[in-house]
């Protein structure tokens, strides 16, 4: 069972955004990715466990591939790219974590896995493992193989999943986004709201672009509504969820520390004053 919120927390899952992964050029961010792996062992030192959700695998195997791609397929071309820029991805991960002498692993999923039964059991045991030898795991959807059927929405639903199976602390969702606000963050007088309850409706605050059908293999899935819906339905069941932006200096630390960055969304009704 999760603990109180003031209590700090033994498990962590963060999710990194596509967003904040890559730059405008579509390429991988390898200094943020450097940030993050540096907060996380900070917290390995302190003995609080992170699992990593990771997103930018299709970006990371387009950035190889570059225009020798000649998959005419959109669906099939992201597989592709997936295939190519996951390995890419997890050797990121694992040349940074050597620097601090700690060791990952790659996690790739579909969403049968968390489906009650052998395949739940079997990935509990895998992340159990690796977190009593001290191995950060990396999670990550097998876009390579998944159907649409045992596909899930984005990487927020595969990380609340994960944040479930391994009975999390916390959940943070890291995106290039600050948090929730009141009105579209470019307008004047735009506030963040900094705490809102699984049974509050916040849908009116959150604009979402269009989804391009020209570069399916390129969307970027994930938008605020897709993790407004994530975090509300995790902090329903005792995991309180932030969402906040990844790229602000020692955010993961400040967070688990209790500082208020980012919405922080938590189990409702709100309690009442006496």
């Amino acid at each position: 069972m999760a603990i109180q919120e003031n209590e700090t927390p033994k498990r962590v899952v963060i999710k990194l955004g596509t967003n904040l992964v890559t730059n405008k050029d579509d390429r991988i961010i390898h200094t943020l990715l450097s940030k993050i792996v540096e907060q996380v062992a900070a917290l390995h030192e302190q003995g609080i466990m992170s699992v990593l959700v990771s997103s930018g695998s299709v970006f990371a195997g387009k950035e190889v591939m570059g225009e020798l791609n000649q998959v005419t397929d959109k669906f099939i071309s992201r597989q592709v790219y997936s295939a190519v820029g996951q390995p890419r991805m997890m050797r990121h991960f694992y040349s940074i974590f050597q620097i601090f002498g700690i060791r990952c692993a790659q996690v790739l999923t579909t969403k049968r896995d968390f489906s009650h039964g052998k395949h739940r059991k079997n990935m509990v045991n895998c992340y159990e493992g690796l977190l009593s030898q001290g191995i950060i795991p990396i999670a990550n959807e097998d876009d390579a193989v998944s159907l649409s059927m045992s596909a899930f929405t984005d990487n927020d639903e595969l990380a609340a999943l994960v944040a479930e199976l391994i009975q999390a602390d916390k959940l943070i969702i890291l995106s290039h986004m600050d948090g929730l606000y009141d009105r579209p963050p470019h307008e004047e007088g735009s506030l963040m709201i900094r705490h809102i309850t699984s049974d509050q409706h916040v849908d009116h605050y959150i604009e979402e672009p269009p989804f391009d059908e020209e570069n399916i293999d390129l969307n970027r899935p994930g938008g605020m509504k897709s993790k407004m819906k994530v975090a509300k339905e995790t902090a329903k069941k005792g995991i309180p969820t932030i969402i906040a932006n990844g790229s602000l200096e020692n955010v993961i630390l400040d967070i688990v520390e209790g500082k208020e960055v980012g919405t922080l969304v938590t189990k409702g009704p709100k309690p009442t004053a006496d």
